[in-house]
């Protein structure tokens, strides 16, 4: 194991959180929010020195990682992120236990949206725009792994090879450092964007910033107790309805659009999830339901943000849960099953049904329409995906009932956990206090948040590589 070279790409991940530390640190000087000022600068110093440390012990190393190394990285990364993130929650003048700090720092991190928080509009403005800062973080973070390392052809889980994934040169060292300043630009930009209609639809900037670092990560922390005080008029809700398709969608779309590539027949996934949304809306409607407010939290299922403006509806939580279960495109920052992969168990379903029918018949392994074939190890790690989906849905759920919390309720908040979706209204679990849980319930809540993210097929392998060596 190459824990040089791991130590090497890890020390990058520290120094973006020692810059969003000193933007805190001049927002609080700015604004004479002094009483924060100390854990920042604090999270400042621990993160910048941390990572200096392990860029000198990884400097002269092997820099080539193989697969499994870069799983142990993510993994690492999430670790030791959420432990910087989570100083500025545990020194505060809250009296915040470090467990609930590092509960709130990987529910942002991962773009979860848990809240071991009371009363977010009495908060520290500078603590709220910390959790904010931490989606968006998370978010970009999640957004090199999937092109850079889930990519990887030796076990390509992510299947991100059936989506369009840039110019086909993401593993060419010559064009990593070029793709990575693409990304962030990209990201940077869609953010902007997104704060840019939000405060131009009326609402205030403060609320614009950090909600706009939320929707771009798919993520689920709000700057206030409720979506409702700043979500008001039909111009706000269409800015958050756009919001949301952004965060749902392939993040390359974004990209030959800006570039002004053609984008039809490189994007038939991305075609096919707005009609499955058109679809979704279209089943609510006939139902006698009707508004924007119901777009949106189809959506926002959708893209596994949670963020939704309708009240508690128990004809439509589970419908809602399981529309979360789905997620949005490969290249995105959505968790659950992943549309492509249902569709990829449903095509091969179909087809086998067709041969058992019409032995002779010739099937068309085609994904999308496309030219891009379904093969046999996508079949298998489809269902491989789907098996390990429900395996950590029974884990958590039996883990959860222990903690007082009955049976609808544990298995509601396993889904969300593991689809990294907040709770909210729509699911019918709004009020869930998340800082009074018992220990075991926040440690297994916190392993199923990371294991939602980058799947449980990741410590699988990782096991495997290390227990049972070929």
């Amino acid at each position: 194991m190459n824990f040089k070279g791991i130590s090497y790409y890890l020390s990058l991940f520290c120094f973006p959180i020692s810059i969003l530390a000193f933007i805190n640190i001049l927002y609080s000087s700015y604004f004479d929010y002094f009483l924060s000022i100390n854990s920042y600068v604090a999270t400042l110093i621990v993160s910048f020195v941390i990572g200096s440390s392990l860029l000198f012990v990884g400097k002269k190393s092997e820099k080539k990682i193989n697969f499994i190394e870069q799983l142990l990285l993510i993994i690492l990364v999430y670790l030791l992120i959420s432990f910087f993130i989570s100083l500025p929650f545990y020194l505060s003048n809250y009296q915040v236990t470090f467990l609930n700090s590092l509960f709130e720092a990987i529910s942002g991190i991962t773009g979860t949206g848990f809240s071991i928080f009371k009363n977010i509009k009495y908060l520290d403005p500078t603590l709220v725009l910390w959790r904010s800062s931490s989606q968006w973080i998370g978010g970009l973070y999640f957004l090199f792994f999937l092109i850079l390392i889930f990519s990887n052809k030796q076990f390509n889980y992510k299947m991100n090879n059936l989506t369009y994934s840039g110019d086909g040169r993401t593993n060419s060292e010559s064009n990593i450092k070029n793709l990575l300043s693409t990304i962030f630009i990209l990201y940077s930009v869609l953010s902007f964007i997104i704060f840019l209609l939000l405060n131009i639809s009326g609402i205030r900037m403060f609320n614009s910033l950090n909600l706009s670092m939320s929707l771009i990560s798919a993520g689920g922390f709000i700057p206030t107790d409720s979506l409702e005080t700043i979500i008001r008029s039909n111009p706000q809700k269409l800015v958050f309805i756009f919001s949301l398709l952004i965060s749902m969608l392939n993040f390359f779309l974004f990209l030959n659009v800006f570039q002004k590539k053609v984008i039809i027949r490189e994007h038939k996934e991305d075609l096919y999830l707005v009609m499955l949304s058109i679809f979704f809306i279209l089943l609510v409607y006939l139902n006698n339901y009707s508004g924007l407010n119901i777009i949106i939290s189809v959506l926002s299922s959708l893209s596994n943000s949670g963020l939704s403006l309708i009240s508690s509806d128990n004809n439509l939580s589970l419908y809602f849960i399981l529309i979360s279960a789905i997620g949005g495109s490969l290249i995105s920052n959505t968790s659950g099953i992943k549309f492509t992969r249902i569709y990829v168990l449903l095509r091969t379903a179909s087809s086998e049904i067709i041969k058992l029918i019409s032995p002779n018949s010739i099937t068309n392994k085609n994904i999308f329409n496309s030219e891009k074939k379904i093969t046999n190890e996508n079949i298998k790690i489809s269902f491989l995906i789907f098996i390990s989906f429900f395996i950590s849905l029974f884990i958590l759920s039996g883990i959860l009932i222990v903690d007082s919390i009955d049976f609808e309720k544990s298995f509601k908040l396993s889904i969300l956990t593991i689809t990294n979706t907040t709770t909210s209204a729509m699911f019918g679990i709004e009020e869930m206090d998340f800082a009074n849980l018992l220990t075991t319930s926040k440690l297994s809540l916190i392993i199923f948040m990371i294991i939602g993210k980058i799947e449980l097929i990741s410590f699988f392998l990782i096991i495997k590589k290390i227990f049972f060596k070929d």
